[in-house]
């Protein structure tokens, strides 16, 4: 059996990090930006090879390597703990760069895409459920993204209560829901409707409207705005 050359005997434009540096970025794969953030593969794979062996799990698919937890990461011969946090944090921080892009991009709120693209970075690649809100001007521009609760697999709670102290705290004039379900399965939920149907009647009564309620699957979404459903 061939002994296989380890990255440090590759040719120096080859190797992951001289790559990056010669040629730049864009022309490094998944698996070489990989390779870079856990440093070292195991005595039987280099780093670029055991990187590929772990994106073939999630077939290729960043969104889906987010959802791995420091544990299921560790499985993985040759990711210790550190290795692995260090894949979590890097794949975080692509997340929150796009959500804080999203925003800087996205003044004004124009459609259910435009909110969409606002949550997606929040809400696409959770195993439980999240409730958002979206709080805007009188000319629909953003004035903040606020958490309002964290729920587990099948739901979470939004109190309406808190939803309009925030938005009366800071003085707005609309208010976009949004949460996301886990299961990819975009349809609205009796309990979906309802609350939908409880937090645009009481924002009715404090003036501040109830624009849209958001729900965001891995790579959709469904509007109630859409649907005239609000």
């Amino acid at each position: 059996m061939k002994e296989k050359l380890p990255i440090s005997q590759w040719a120096e434009d080859d190797r992951p990090r001289e790559k990056l540096l010669i040629k730049g970025k864009g022309q490094l794969s998944k698996a070489e930006l990989i390779a870079i953030l856990i440093g070292s593969g195991n005595n039987d794979e280099s780093a670029v090879e055991l990187s590929k062996r772990i994106l073939s799990l999630v077939d290729n698919n960043l969104a889906e390597l987010s959802k791995l937890s420091v544990n299921e990461l560790c499985k993985f011969k040759g990711i210790g703990t550190a290795k692995a946090i260090s894949i979590v944090a890097a794949l975080e921080i692509g997340r929150r760069r796009r959500a804080d892009d999203v925003i800087q991009k996205t003044k004004k709120i124009k459609s259910s895409k435009d909110a969409y693209d606002i949550f997606y970075a929040d809400l696409s690649d959770k195993h439980y459920e999240e409730f958002w809100i979206l709080l805007l001007d009188r000319a629909n521009q953003i004035i903040k993204k606020i958490n309002i609760s964290e729920g587990g697999f099948s739901g979470t709670i939004a109190d309406p209560k808190k939803i309009f102290k925030l938005a009366l705290e800071h003085n707005s004039s609309s208010i976009i829901l949004a949460h996301n379900h886990p299961s990819n399965n975009l349809k609205p939920s009796d309990n979906d409707i309802k609350l939908t149907k409880t937090i645009s009647k009481a924002g009715s009564t404090l003036e501040i409207s109830v624009l849209d309620h958001i729900i965001v699957g891995s790579d959709n979404y469904f509007s109630f705005a859409d649907e005239s459903m609000i």
